[in-house]
């Protein structure tokens, strides 16, 4: 990754000084990728800032965690007040949060920016979303706009907000990238035990549905895997162990979802669905000795595909629903300022989520900047409504054959939920006062004197619990 953002940034005109603590490394590079460019190496941390101009811009590419830390103290015996920090990293916000005052105190200017689109995007350019200390930016923004992906036009790059506004976002768009292979991986699963489809054929699927809502990086990247043969000519994806590996950010984003009372599910699911597939040996077992369906597909196959692909789009825009509730209740949480509609548009081009379908959200944020929920929206108001009987078939099927979909159905469920004025947590409430005396509130057209409209009320239900109540509080 940081070999080839410095390649980038030396296409496109700027002179770039890399160093890595592995000197090797260095001179490696040097000698081959970064030879006959302007790109120049340094051998230590103090020639590494002393050939910077002022004020100096050094971007970190390290491990998260301790290691930025390590790196920060590194540096500063040899910076000034003025000089730009900046953390490439998957850092954890709170992280980035702690490091931008801790800088400020020194009159060093952080940024801790989300880098999205893998090896190839940072080499051919990335999705990049920046956060921190505000004055940092003037300073940043021709290089990290003329390295970025573009999108008609547009640079995937733009300021986020403060502290760690920007790993926030890249902290949402990873958890979102987890609903969406999940929700992939649901779509293959029905089309290979459902249907009993081979390889090639699920691939076709895919390469027609990347031509139409579903166009994205990861639908074509799933088309040529399911396409690709091993040395005996087989599928390789069929030999691939079925435990899947996760590296943190899909969980931070459900963590935090719970922290700020926020039902992002979908992406919930999905990290659930990885712990599930990680249990493999335990899995075999219980295969041996818990029972179910067997898949018995009759009907209109291509009705069923075409269904499918209303399922996948429908849950895809309540994934992205979800993920725009947690920023916009994380803004108002963590005081940040942040644009929606450029947050929409750094996820147009150059990252893993990449598709299509961003450029619909990012229209429906620039109609509306204060829109509340995406599904608000006239465009995905209607997409959502045309998917529905599909979305049903498909959620329906899976349960009837035994095929696990959880991402598919927690979307239905949370759509269905959404859209329902009265849901049974009266019944809740009424159960955690009867208990636990936690009171409750009583709905506007039955307030009244005994129950007043606002008030919290604790009832004695059974004659014998008293009129103490406990305190009310949420966790």
């Amino acid at each position: 990754m940081g070999q080839n953002l410095i390649l980038n940034a030396a296409d496109h005109g700027f002179h770039v000084i890399a160093f890595n603590r592995t000197v090797s490394k260095v001179d490696r590079f040097m000698e081959n990728e970064a030879k006959g460019k302007n790109v120049e190496g340094a051998h230590s941390i103090q020639e590494f800032v002393s050939k910077l101009k002022k004020p100096r811009r050094m971007m970190l590419l390290v491990m998260a965690g301790k290691a930025v830390d390590d790196f920060i103290e590194a540096l500063l015996p040899f910076t000034e007040e003025g000089d730009i920090i900046i953390d490439g990293g998957n850092s954890h916000y709170p992280d980035t949060n702690r490091r931008t005052k801790y800088l400020a105190e020194k009159g060093i200017r952080f940024v801790g920016t989300g880098v999205s689109g893998g090896e190839e995007g940072a080499r051919y350019g990335p999705s990049l979303m920046p956060g921190g200390n505000e004055e940092a930016w003037p300073y940043i923004k021709d290089v990290f706009q003329s390295i970025a992906a573009k999108s008609d036009g547009e640079p995937c790059c733009d300021w986020v907000g403060d502290e760690g506004a920007g790993h926030y976002v890249k902290m949402v768009h990873n958890g979102i990238e987890y609903g969406d292979m999940q929700l992939i991986t649901e779509a293959y699963d029905i089309m290979k035990r459902g249907l009993g489809m081979s390889a090639d054929e699920m691939a076709d699927v895919f390469d027609k549905w990347n031509k139409g809502v579903l166009d994205s990086f990861l639908i074509e990247i799933t088309r040529d895997i399911l396409r690709f043969k091993d040395d005996d000519g087989s599928p390789l994806v069929e030999k691939i162990l079925d435990a899947a590996g996760q590296k943190g950010t899909g969980k931070w984003t459900a963590i935090n979802a719970l922290d700020l009372g926020m039902p992002v599910t979908l992406i919930g699911e999905a990290v659930f669905a990885r712990c599930l597939s990680s249990l493999k040996e335990e899995r075999g077992r219980a295969a041996k000795l818990l029972e179910g369906p067997t898949p018995k597909f009759d009907g209109d196959k291509q009705e069923f595909i075409d269904n499918l692909e209303q399922a996948l789009y429908a849950s895809k825009i309540i994934s992205y629903a979800q993920g725009f509730m947690l920023i916009q209740n994380a803004a108002k949480e963590y005081k940040w300022k942040l644009n929606k509609p450029s947050i929409a548009l750094m996820w147009r081009g150059g990252c893993i989520i990449r598709s299509v379908f961003l450029k619909d959200i990012t229209s429906a944020y620039r109609s509306n900047p204060e829109l509340e929920n995406l599904l608000f929206d006239d465009f995905f108001n209607k997409a959502i409504h045309k998917a529905q009987p599909g979305w049903r078939d498909i959620v329906s099927k899976g349960a009837l054959w035994g095929i696990p979909t959880p991402a598919f159905t927690t979307a239905l469920s949370f759509y269905d939920g959404y859209r329902t004025k009265d849901l049974p947590a009266n019944l809740l409430q009424a159960q955690r006062d009867y208990f636990g005396a936690h009171t409750f509130r009583i709905k506007p057209e039955y307030a009244n004197e005994k129950y007043p409209q606002g008030d919290n009320i604790h009832v004695n239900w059974t004659g014998r619990g008293g009129n103490v109540s406990a305190s009310t509080y949420t966790a």
